[in-house]
């Protein structure tokens, strides 16, 4: 068809395989066998030259739109593959959004504004499922500290973004208010507010515990980071709160770093290993990168 357009368009065989750099020979054979696939004559010869009969003008339009539609697609493909273009979706849970999705996806739209991303909420039982089964690009997941950094594990591929520590956070009159840090030990015999859901993230404050020699004695739970504060303010224990999850600081609380062992929870990107290239998530998980560099400051 492309062919036929050719001979149309410069009005004879000869000047449509100078344009197309074929013989005029192989232009007959390509126009012949079109015409008998459409099962009608596409052309007919007017002096030196050749016209479109009515089915030739009606496949030579048709063409004509192909043309236009592979451009576009070959335009489409292009912007794609040098990440101007795209669409990510995304999976982070709530105290990753503020401090690393926000800025991140701030700074993706600075540099790329023609890539959309789609932001949920994971799933906080199983976050991985939505990246393992294609329906989310990447998601943002909670682990202890492990040696090896990245990796391959529960078939997605983890890529460490930072070490979140925990911090002690006290009521005001609290005898240990006015240390500037505290050994993790010290709090053994202190009652405890609970502050984080069954899961990794517990999980780490718990082992942190375990290697200072006590296991936390917890008399709240509340499972959320404001309310564990106010239960903190109103002088009924202690608890242990992430740097990423105090952006919000009751005033009748106090903040201090803990050490001997610094309870840490780490925060990876989990991506499908099979993932092809693709420069849109690669901007993207560099802005988050960018973002864990630059992260909040202990309050």
């Amino acid at each position: 068809m492309q062919v036929l357009r050719a001979v149309v368009g410069s009005g004879s065989v000869t000047a449509a395989a100078a344009r197309l750099g074929y013989t005029p020979s192989a232009v007959s054979q390509q126009i012949a066998a079109l015409e008998k696939e459409a099962g009608a004559e596409l052309l007919e010869r007017v002096g030196r030259g050749v016209r479109p009969t009515a089915a030739g003008l009606l496949l030579t339009e048709h063409a004509d739109a192909i043309a236009r539609q592979v451009a576009e697609a070959e335009t489409a493909l292009a912007d794609l593959l040098a990440g101007r273009t795209g669409r990510l979706s995304v999976r982070y849970f709530a105290t990753a959004g503020a401090a690393l999705v926000a800025p991140a996806v701030a700074r993706l739209r600075a540099l790329h504004p023609g890539v959309q991303v789609e932001l949920r909420l994971a799933d906080p039982q199983d976050p991985l499922p939505d990246v393992r089964e294609g329906r989310a690009d990447l998601a943002l997941v909670v682990g202890r500290p492990e040696p090896a950094g990245d990796g391959v594990q529960d078939g997605v591929r983890l890529l460490r973004l930072l070490d979140d520590p925990y911090l002690a956070v006290l009521p005001k009159g609290h005898p240990l208010a006015a240390r500037r840090s505290l050994d993790l030990a010290e709090l053994a015999g202190e009652p405890w507010v609970g502050s984080e859901w069954p899961g990794p993230c517990l999980d780490a404050q718990l082992a942190a515990c375990a290697a200072a020699g006590f296991q936390p004695r917890f008399v709240v739970d509340s499972e959320d980071y404001l309310t564990a504060q106010g239960f903190v303010a109103a002088g009924l224990g202690v608890t242990l709160i992430p740097r990423l999850g105090l952006g919000g600081r009751h005033p009748d609380v106090v903040v201090r770093r803990l050490k001997a062992p610094e309870p840490a929870r780490t925060i990876h990107a989990a991506l499908r290993p099979t993932t092809p290239a693709q420069p849109a998530l690669t901007a993207f998980l560099e802005a988050l990168r960018e973002a864990a560099r630059g992260g909040p400051a202990v309050p």
